[in-house]
């Protein structure tokens, strides 16, 4: 076996479409980058309708194919209005990569219902209705969850945690290929820093690793530098 045999092709994703939540910020925009790299034709989801139109037109300049669709996925008619449109633009789609990251800077002592619910909505609500709606109607389309980073320790974090790594274990049940991705910490924003958590996606949507399903992937990552603010001269 030769050395170029053994090489990973350019665009590994090439043919396969793919949908991203929150692609208006943090991992769902990294990853969506990472996903139009690799080969794949992107469907960008979120609520900022510029600023998925300006990431969708800085990829078709570097050779991808992407675009944006301005879509709520915590409500699911709006999850089903944009899987309908990505349907009619391709005829498929192969994966779905969910961004469930919501976060609150409110201690648990404090969190009040309306925040909690806001928390549930985005992070457990939204990943449990798309899973269902994979296995009602999209047969053979996998599912990859970013979930909330492990740096978040605080109570309301561990039952959503546990109830998504529940969920993937055990969707094979309803037919759905799922897989959980737990980033070190949140998004920095830097494409090299948060490299780690785009290659595990791209990997786990690569054909080579179709067959891993309920796994739940604890994804270490580098600090993010501090910003020193420079001394001011005495006067």
């Amino acid at each position: 076996m030769t050395a170029s045999s053994l090489s990973v092709p350019p665009r590994p994703l090439a043919g396969q479409v793919i949908a991203v939540s929150g692609a208006d910020q943090g991992y769902g925009r990294l990853t969506a980058a990472a996903l139009a790299r690799a080969g794949a034709s992107v469907a960008l989801i979120g609520q900022s309708t510029e600023t998925l139109s300006s990431l969708a037109s800085r990829l078709e300049q570097q050779g991808g194919t992407a675009f944006p669709i301005q879509a709520d996925v915590t409500v699911v008619m709006d999850w089903l209005s944009a899987q309908e449109r990505i349907l009619e633009l391709f005829g498929q789609l192969g994966g779905i990569v969910h961004v469930a990251d919501r976060r609150t800077q409110t201690h648990f002592t404090a969190l009040s219902e309306g925040e909690w619910m806001e928390l549930f909505n985005a992070n457990l609500k939204s990943s449990v209705a798309i899973a269902q709606i994979v296995a009602r109607r999209l047969t053979g389309t996998w599912l990859t969850l970013i979930g909330p980073h492990l740096d978040d320790t605080d109570v309301q974090v561990w039952p959503q945690r546990g109830a998504l790594e529940g969920l993937v274990r055990h969707a094979w049940r309803g037919g759905v290929r799922a897989n959980l991705i737990l980033p070190a910490r949140a998004s920095s924003g830097d494409e090299t820093l948060d490299a780690p958590v785009t290659d595990t996606v791209v990997a786990l949507a690569a054909p080579g690793l179709a067959h891993l399903s309920g796994t739940v992937l604890d994804v270490p990552l580098p600090d993010v530098p501090k910003l020193r603010v420079p001394e001011m001269p005495y006067l």
